[in-house]
């Protein structure tokens, strides 16, 4: 038996009875067949950075460490190649010594780019589509019986596997279609919330941006961020670095996750202290690179649900967990996220047909959230809202199937590429059943 593995949550570890690190496709090739032969599932990890329990591999866990980097590249398409272990944080200033970058990412980069594209990662645009998945050209896979295809946009098994839970078969390499370099400018600032989803509200209709906010629980402040690409031959104007200390370490990670602690600890403190809290946010400007502007580093460990409603459903689900919070012993400390996309093409991408609003509800690790979460759920449930792949949820395929128009599509091609099942784990038999 191989060691312990935990999440990043800590909510689930396993002890796997094989862990493989190929390096090369043809050794991790090997390593299905070898599985398939001897009666054993196979999962892929990434990063382990998904919140539930979809990485968890009881059986054979595949580490895909050793495959990494940039494959192949062309500055005159935009088209790059990179292998499926490639980390995003890695990723983007390869790209960028290319003169290269995604057009969009989440606000984490500690994913793999297959484990980000396999749960549906995604950022926040108005124009620009939120989700990695939008991104891929192409992708390269080991299916269950050994074979490496490579399948692109129109066929099915691209369709199903650009968003595909690990269910499909193991991403080996991933085609982006990256953009020229860019520079942001983002702009921060404490908002009312009313004033924050009116402009989400018109986000649609809007100069291509990046907008997105921070609603403080038990208070009607939000802390606003809108991001948008400046033009070419801006200067980059990042923070200074005492300022940059102080607002990402300090106030984001430092004080936030000791202001979360303790109240997790003193529930009866997060009402006054959530008034608080938002005067300590000030304006903040600066111009950078896009990806230095999209992905923080989030050292405070937190549990997150979230779930994709359509935009004209975002108020009414803003105002019902409010509602819900304003009751007596409904204490909630964190904040929650709120992000915007475009419609999207993935079958199992959730923004697939339509404008969409990401409500992402979030508790410190240290406090309870199964109440908490099970009221966002009934809440979202009632506005056609679809869970991230990666987070927190208990939707099964009886309500995935009425959400998803073509889940009876990712069926038939799961039933074609791996009838034995051999890519499942308690997670996916869930969402697609047994």
């Amino acid at each position: 038996m191989a060691d312990q593995w935990r999440n990043w949550t800590r909510l689930e570890s396993v002890r796997p009875a094989r862990v493989a690190v190929p390096g090369s496709v043809s050794e991790l090739a090997a390593v299905v067949k070898a599985a398939a032969r001897d009666g054993l599932k196979v999962r892929a990890v990434g990063s382990g950075h998904s919140f539930n329990d979809i990485a968890v591999a009881p059986d054979v866990q595949l580490d895909l460490r050793g495959l990494r980097g940039v494959l192949a590249a062309d500055s005159a398409t935009g088209l790059v190649t990179v292998a499926g272990g490639t980390p995003l944080y890695e990723l983007s200033p390869a790209l960028w010594d290319l003169g290269l970058a995604m057009p969009n990412l989440g606000d984490i980069d500690r994913q793999t780019i297959s484990g980000a594209l396999s749960t549906g990662t995604h950022g926040t645009g108005t124009t620009v589509a939120g989700s990695l998945s939008a991104q891929v050209r192409g992708l390269e896979l080991v299916l269950a019986d050994g074979a490496v295809v490579q399948c692109g946009p129109g066929e099915p098994l691209f369709e199903a596997a650009r968003v595909g839970l690990g269910a499909f078969g193991v991403i080996t390499a991933v085609t982006l279609q990256c953009v020229p370099a860019f520079h942001l400018r983002s702009a921060e600032r404490p908002m009312p919330l009313a004033e924050a989803v009116e402009r989400l509200l018109a986000s649609g209709d809007a100069e291509p941006g990046h907008p997105e906010f921070f609603l403080f629980p038990h208070t009607d402040t939000v802390l606003w961020k809108y991001s948008d690409v400046v033009e070419a031959g801006t200067p980059p104007g990042p923070q200074p670095r005492f300022k940059a200390f102080v607002d990402d370490e300090v106030m984001a990670n430092g004080l936030l996750g000791a202001v979360m602690a303790t109240t997790a600890l003193v529930p009866r403190l997060i009402r006054p202290v959530n008034r608080v809290l938002p005067t300590f946010y000030t304006n903040r400007e600066y111009v950078d690179r896009s990806y230095h502007v999209f992905a923080h580093r989030r050292r405070v460990r937190f549990r997150e649900g979230e779930y994709a409603v359509p935009l004209e459903a975002m108020p009414s689900v803003l105002a019902d967990l409010q509602a819900w919070l304003a009751k007596p012993g409904n204490q909630v400390g964190f904040p929650m996220e709120v992000r915007v996309g475009p419609p999207e093409e993935a079958w199992l991408g959730t923004a697939h047909g339509r404008r969409t609003a990401w409500v992402a509800v979030q508790t410190h690790w240290r406090q309870p959230h199964t109440r908490y979460f099970a009221e966002a759920q009934r809440i979202v449930r009632a506005h056609e809202g679809r869970p991230h792949w990666g987070k927190l949820h208990d939707f099964t395929r009886a309500d995935l199937s009425q959400l998803y128009p073509r889940f009876d599509d990712v069926l038939a091609v799961r039933d074609s590429v791996d009838p034995g099942r051999l890519f499942a784990n308690a997670y996916v038999e869930r969402v697609f059943g047994a």
